[in-house]
């Protein structure tokens, strides 16, 4: 049972058994006193720039050695360099990506703990280079996905992968697919990979949300990503889209809770960074409203909700998680 000394001490391992709270990326030191102790990490902290416009921000970050402590506090973690390269390269080489996520393994012990974002060289229609988003040649590349990621991904942690996000991008109105394509792609690509229950697709432009997408999701297992993001509508829009079911084969959904809507992801790190505390007009309402009411509905209808939340939907995802798991502890589906 949770109690209010969780809450203090921010630990989210016993809020349900089938709700489970987590983040998007770890590390920050704008965690520490929360997740962190500064007397173990302080001195080992690394500075690295990000860029974004014409702006550099100077992230601090802690040592992989930092999982040992997240896992006190979360039961999950979303891996999001993973989105950035594949496992192996064209040469079946492992890549950088291989080796950090084979250390990432050596902290998770028997855990069933990480979401994994599959490579946007597999999941993107267009994929940004420099100041263009040029077309990509491996978009929905079943082969690429099954040999240069998953199989590797398998091998390296097999049941503690707890699910694999396929995000794609917002298209524009002028690069849009037709839905009838966009599901027969769909269709095709996910015949064509592994049979595995632990696929989630995030789909971020709002008129794919139809019904040839969830027929397609149904028929393979594939979860429905449920993502608060800038152009996307709310969280109870997204559900409702789908007839307010979980479409997961393995009884598992994931909520994604990432940018305010309406607030592109530059002005919402700017004004989150160095992610330390909530900012005020950040957190919005709404959100943590559909969070709760989705918790709810999940444990209603016996699936196990993953929540994972990003230091740009409020400031702090710690806090972000701390609001939610109060705001549902109020809830009558609490078990005695």
């Amino acid at each position: 049972m949770f109690s209010n000394n969780d809450f203090n001490r921010f630990i989210f391992h016993h809020l349900h058994p089938d709700i489970f709270i987590g983040t998007a990326s770890d590390r920050y030191a704008g965690w520490f006193g929360q997740i962190y102790s500064r007397e173990r990490y302080g001195s080992r902290t690394i500075r690295r720039p990000k860029i974004l416009g014409q702006k550099t921000f100077q992230e601090e970050v802690l040592p992989l050695d930092s999982l040992e402590e997240y896992f006190e506090h979360f039961p999950i973690l979303e891996i999001d360099y993973t989105f950035y390269g594949t496992l192996l390269d064209n040469q079946g080489t492992p890549t950088r990506q291989f080796s950090l996520l084979k250390k990432t393994g050596n902290y998770l012990k028997n855990r069933e703990a990480l979401f994994l974002k599959v490579p946007q060289s597999v999941t993107a229609w267009k994929i940004r280079r420099g100041p263009a988003c040029l077309g990509n040649a491996a978009y929905l590349n079943s082969c690429m996905f099954t040999e240069q990621f998953y199989k590797p991904a398998v091998d390296l942690l097999g049941s503690r992968i707890k699910g694999f996000i396929f995000e794609q991008e917002y298209h524009r109105q002028s690069d849009r697919i037709p839905v009838s394509d966009l599901s027969a792609s769909l269709d095709e690509f996910f015949a064509a990979l592994p049979r595995d229950k632990r696929y989630h697709l995030e789909l971020r432009t709002e008129s794919y949300l139809q019904k040839p997408i969830f027929v397609v999701l149904e028929k393979f297992g594939v979860g429905q990503v449920l993502s608060h993001w800038t152009w996307l509508p709310s969280l109870e829009k997204q559900f409702k889209r789908a007839g307010r079911r979980f479409l997961n084969g393995g009884g598992e959904a994931v909520i994604r809770l990432m940018t305010p809507r309406s607030l592109r992801y530059e002005e919402a790190y700017e004004k989150a960074f160095p992610f330390d505390k909530l900012i005020d007009g950040l957190l919005q309402p709404e959100m943590i409203r559909d969070t709760v009411q989705l918790m709810q509905t999940a444990v209603a209808q016996g699936t196990r909700l993953n929540i994972i939340v990003n230091n740009r939907s409020g400031g702090n995802a710690p806090l972000v998680a701390r609001r939610i798991a109060e705001e549902y502890s109020k809830s009558d589906l609490i078990p005695a």
